[in-house]
Formats: C-alpha cells, structure tokens, sequence
C-alpha cells in the first residue's frame, strides 16, 4: 500500500511539471532541480549534474531520460515508469487535442502573442538552468578549459551557420574525459608504486 502510494505520488508530481512547463525538457531542467534538489531532496546536486549529463548523451529527451532516471531512485522500475508515463502524458494529450483543431487554434492573434511570450520564458528557464548547473560544477582546470572551448566553438558553429551536430562535442567531451581519467589513475598509480618502493628502501 506505501508503495502503491509513492508511485501515485511520483505520477501525479512528474504530470504537474509536465502539464505546466512549456519549452521541453531543457525549460524542464531548472524545475527539475529546483523540485527534486532544493526542495524534495531526492538527489544531491552532484549527482543532478551527472543525471542531467548522462540524460543529455544517451537517446531520447532529456526530460523523458531525467524522469526515468529520478523515478528509479524513487521506486525502482515501476517509479521509472510512472514517472516517465506522468511526464509525456500531458504533452501527448494537449498535442493531440490541439493538432485537431489546430488551424482554427493557431487564428486565434491572443494564442499567437501568447506563444511569443511563452517563447520568451523558456529561454530564461534554459539559462537559468545553465547559470544554476555552471555555478555548481566543479571549477576544475580542465572543466573550465572544456566549457570555455565549446562554448566558443559553438558560438562560432551558429555565428557561421556551420552545420555541426551536437553529438559530435558530446562524443568528444566524453573521450577527453575518458583519456583524463586515465591519465590520473596513470599518475596515482605510479605514485603508489614510489611510495611502496621508498617504504621498501627503508
């Protein structure tokens, strides 16, 4: 019954961020950490960084990805899965009702002047999301050298009209990642080897 109550919890939650945040799943990414980090506490901050991470390389939404991922800390698969079907669920039905009547809909000049603002707003959402993610990051020297660099060459990608996937700066942030790794675990390794051999010497 405890369970049962968590998962329609976690249902009813994920729908009313579905039903009331406009602009996808990177408007979703501020709510999501001002719901589940600031105030529920579900996750640490560190690991909302990484999920928002992971969720933005794997396939799929990132919000339908994030979800899934805070629905499984909840309540194992079947939090995942009610939450993932209480975040799609209100996307799907105002779609679906809206692309019946969608030319008679978009007549309307309040619902044009409406979309514009709304325009507007997740914008902000994104970049607030984004200040909030960069202030909480660790300001590592090699982050700071990754975030400057692909800031910089996205900027010159868009500024130049270059078509240039994204996945491509995912796919290379996370080999440099991989290649730092090792190259410290190289380096601690052989720390450990010269420690073992100056205790050995004495």
């Amino acid at each position: 019954m405890e369970k049962l109550k968590k998962l329609i919890q976690t249902f009813l939650l994920f729908f009313k961020i579905g039903l009331f945040t406009f602009g996808g799943g990177y408007a979703m990414i501020s709510v999501f950490e001002e719901e589940f980090c600031s105030k529920r506490k579900y996750i640490s901050q560190s690991e909302f960084i990484e999920m928002v991470a992971l969720a933005e390389s794997s396939p799929g939404p990132i919000a339908i990805n994030s979800a899934t991922y805070i629905g499984y800390k909840q309540a194992g698969v079947l939090g995942s899965i009610f939450a993932t079907l209480g975040v799609i669920l209100p996307s799907f039905i105002i779609i679906y009702v809206i692309s019946i009547f969608f030319e008679q809909f978009m007549q309307f000049t309040v619902v044009q002047k409406a979309f514009n603002g709304i325009q507007c707003g997740v914008g902000v959402l994104i970049l607030n999301a984004s200040i909030k993610m960069f202030k909480k990051t660790p300001k590592t020297s090699f982050n700071l050298v990754c975030f400057f660099v692909t800031l910089l060459g996205m900027l010159l990608v868009n500024l130049f009209a270059i078509n240039f996937s994204a996945v491509y700066v995912i796919l290379f942030g996370g080999a440099l990642g991989l290649v730092m790794t090792a190259i410290k675990d190289k380096k601690q390794n052989k720390l450990l080897d010269q420690t073992d051999e100056n205790k050995g010497d004495e």
